[in-house]
């Protein structure tokens, strides 16, 4: 018998910890479904998605792990979802632990635990710091690097 394995998520700055995770689910079950959060959702989150809906679902889709892309709207879907793709486990990070424990009437609920080191939130901080350097400064370590590539050729 096959097993439909559901999870969502924004996808935003696509990295190692996505694919690790879906990698994960393919191994749980015989199907993947992955609710790609829209922008509009994300808005009213008071999240900014840094790539629109469309890439970021296009880019999920992509990925040999995943069997099917549905876009996430509400919160209010997944009961709905559940029930309209025959999902038989709901799996979402560990940081969401609990959350959404009222699917268990409907399908096994899991929690897995996030890949260290890596997420999303991290990563726009450091581009936010890397973009918080000044011009000069930057015009000056590429100055350096370039005076460094010619002293090596």
């Amino acid at each position: 018998m096959s097993k439909t394995i559901l999870t969502y998520g924004t996808f935003d700055m696509f990295h190692i910890g996505h694919l690790r995770l879906l990698e994960r689910l393919s191994h749980m079950a015989d199907r993947v479904i992955v609710g790609v959060s829209t922008d509009e959702f994300n808005l009213g989150k008071g999240k900014k998605t840094l790539i629109p809906y469309e890439q970021r679902a296009e880019i999920v889709s992509a990925i040999s792990h995943v069997d099917l892309v549905i876009p996430e709207v509400s919160w209010d879907q997944k009961v709905e979802d559940v029930k309209k793709y025959g999902v038989d486990v709901f799996a979402m990070g560990n940081d969401w632990e609990g959350k959404f424990d009222f699917l268990k009437e409907h399908c096994e609920v899991v929690y897995l635990e996030r890949t260290r080191n890596i997420s999303t939130t991290e990563l726009k901080k450091s581009l936010k710091s890397f973009l918080s350097i000044p011009h000069e400064d930057l015009l000056k370590a590429f100055e350096v690097l370039e005076m460094l590539r010619q002293d090596l050729e």
